[in-house]
């Protein structure tokens, strides 16, 4: 039997978490690296909850990702015991004249997904809590619902070192070198030699790759969790929501049911110069668009958030991910830049990091993702 392969996987948080564990799971010699460790609010893992759907507004080749990661939820679910996602629903709303709209609805055509359609007046009854307006379409992605992202992340760690993996703690990689026909990882503590190396470290990847060819813009999010004056949002049907127009923005339930988590879009987070001195506190004036939503579209809402918390994301021009070899090297995959929508997909992204560092490719269709050939972020 020929010798398992060293992977390295630098960021053990969202998509690495995913990616120590399925390269665990098909024996591989695993060891992770992490600045923190895993499950740690310093990024994007963080805020009790992220969504999960089927539908996908940017583009319908997600769909069969999704479908991919949707198995590998249920199989890491079964093998932790632990419930990391739940699905509840989620509803996609926004004016009918919108393309992500029509990409939404290009997506349940093209691969058959279940999902209600809702006018203004059957919203009204199924979910008071939400008001549309004139011109706007809601559409009810029926697999879809919330998922626990820092349990998420511990827990897929923990079983990839039931499963033989070694996971560094607060433990920064400084550099990653090509040697020979592997890599080397240095660390403050000293070198290591692998046969290949995964690159996951979120907001921290144009430091550890200051050449990397493609620009990944890093912009800090704001959450904030309101209390609703109703018991509608925690009714017998408790659906996320996204709304594409005219400002983009997200909300979830709270498990507890007790809040309601809100989000924005990209356009509306601000740029961050330095992933290691982010500013977390929120100002007075940051929370006037969360008002004037709640205003207009979710009135139950008390209009003073209980909770604010401050995240990192790293977006590419095109808001397309890049998933594959690091030009130069193919022995370091990189996984980096899922622009605020790569939560869901993290264990299909996880097995397909596993190909690519394991076999060199991959049978998953990520043609218009790939780092490979690509000139544009």
């Amino acid at each position: 039997m020929p010798a398992s392969k060293r992977v390295a996987v630098v960021g053990v948080g969202t998509m690495g978490s995913q990616v120590a564990w399925r390269l665990a799971a098909r024996g591989a010699d695993v060891v992770g690296y992490d600045r923190f460790a895993p499950g740690h609010d310093r990024s994007a893992a963080g805020g009790e909850t992220r969504i999960f759907r089927s539908a996908h507004f940017e583009d319908s080749r997600y769909v069969p990702l999704l479908k991919h990661a949707d198995g590998l939820w249920d199989e890491l679910q079964r093998e932790t015991g632990r419930e990391l996602r739940r699905l509840t629903g989620c509803l996609l709303m926004g004016p009918t004249s919108h393309h992500q709209m029509a990409t939404v609805l290009q997506s349940i055509d093209e691969h058959g997904l279940d999902h209600d359609v809702l006018d203004a007046d059957l919203l009204a009854r199924r979910f008071p809590q939400y008001r549309i307006e004139d011109g706007d379409a809601a559409v009810l992605d029926r697999h879809a619902g919330f998922i626990r992202p820092e349990l998420t992340v511990q827990s897929a760690a923990r079983r990839a070192e039931e499963l033989g993996a070694r996971i560094h703690r607060y433990t920064p990689v400084r550099e990653i070198t090509k040697t020979g026909g592997g890599v080397t990882v240095r660390t403050d503590e000293g070198s290591e030699h692998f046969d290949a190396v995964v690159v996951t470290v979120g907001p921290w990847v144009n430091d550890l790759l200051p050449d990397l060819p493609w620009e990944v813009e890093i912009r800090r999010l704001v959450s904030a969790w309101y209390v609703p004056t109703t018991d509608a949002w925690f009714g017998q049907e408790r659906p996320a929501f996204i709304r594409t127009a005219p400002t983009h923005c997200y909300g979830l339930p709270s498990p507890d049911g007790v809040s309601v988590k809100l989000g924005l879009s990209r356009t509306l987070h601000q740029l961050v110069d330095d992933p290691n001195r982010l500013d977390r506190t929120v100002q007075p004036s940051e929370l006037d668009i969360f008002g004037e939503l709640i205003g207009r579209y979710l009135p139950d809402l008390h209009p003073n958030p209980v909770r604010l918390s401050v995240f990192m994301e790293g977006y590419t021009e095109s808001s397309r991910p890049l998933v594959g070899p690091l030009p130069g090297n193919e022995n370091v995959v990189l996984l980096a830049g899922f622009s605020g929508h790569g939560f869901k997909l993290s264990p299909a992204m996880g097995d397909i990091a596993a190909d690519l560092a394991l076999d060199g490719t991959s049978a998953q269709p990520i043609d218009f993702i790939s780092t490979s050939n690509r000139t544009e972020a």
